[in-house]
């Protein structure tokens, strides 16, 4: 069978058989749709570790690059070579969706996996929060004839956006860059050293060298969770740190900066070298 790789959820929509198509009265005479397809699905949610305050000093415009530098490198790592599709950006947070029914083989290893990478490729050290939930979920239009979005509804969601929120129960001494958190049964039967394999680099002249990474998987763990209640999550945390040359704040400045002296960036605001004046 052919497997088509889908670079939005409306894609897959448009392409796929619904399994709800109807509307429903709003109770004052207007009709809304209701049209879907019901999947199994696992949810990756990453956001930016002090989001607000290493934005606090930025310009709304350097705040938009930090973003977009943030969007554009994380789904390039989440996206290269699978099949996960970016559902939303919201705020400093991107939701990506991943699914059998998209072509994953393992949806949750390739969340987990997706995960990995942004963090191992974090270059401006934006130190990612990530947390997966799986379960069906449905694939859907929302929003009125004003204006209709794609999206993806079901309690999964929310607990994927809750489980990055967690921080782990680790000793002080011990520093860690960034966390994957997920309920501790999505892991079941699972090798650690099969879903999280040495890097492995390959020479000119055709010699391979592995590296160990720097993941751990800590012991799973209860943790009460907002509207959610107590569930026992699993928690994976990357030892190593990447050190920038130039910090993400730093590199959205100097971004602006050359944007002004081009004459590509015209502020409603007298700008000075990156500050407001």
């Amino acid at each position: 069978m052919v497997t088509y790789k889908y670079n939005s959820l409306e894609d897959f929509l448009v392409s796929k058989p619904l399994t709800v198509d109807s509307s429903i009265d709003d109770g004052w005479g207007a009709l809304f749709p209701v049209k879907g397809i019901e999947v199994e699905a696992t949810i990756l949610f990453a956001d930016i570790t002090g989001f607000s305050a290493r934005t606090k000093d930025l310009s709304s415009t350097e705040t938009l690059i930090f973003v977009n530098n943030f969007f554009a490198w994380i789904s390039a790592e989440a996206l290269r070579g699978g099949f996960g599709i970016v559902d939303k950006y919201i705020g400093d947070e991107i939701m990506i969706v991943f699914s059998k029914d998209f072509g994953s083989t393992d949806p949750f290893v390739e969340a987990v996996q997706s995960a990995r990478w942004m963090s191992e490729n974090d270059a401006h050290n934006f130190s990612p929060h990530m947390g997966i939930a799986s379960g069906v979920v449905t694939v859907g239009y929302v929003g009125t004839e004003i204006k209709y979005n794609c999206s993806v509804f079901g309690s999964p969601v929310a607990l994927a956006a809750r489980c990055a929120g967690v921080k782990p129960n680790i000793p002080k001494e011990k520093y860690y860059s960034s966390t994957i958190v997920f309920p501790s049964a999505e892991w079941g039967n699972r090798d650690f050293g099969e879903v999280f394999p040495p890097r492995v680099y390959k020479f000119p002249d055709g010699r391979t060298q592995e590296q160990e990474h720097g993941w751990e998987k800590l012991a799973p763990r209860e943790v009460d969770l907002k509207n959610i209640g107590t569930i026992k999550i699993q928690e994976i945390i990357n030892n190593r740190f990447h050190l920038p040359s130039q910090s993400a704040e730093d590199r959205a400045k100097e971004s602006l900066n050359v944007l002004y002296k081009a004459g590509r960036y015209w502020p409603r605001v007298k700008y000075v070298s990156g500050k407001k004046d």
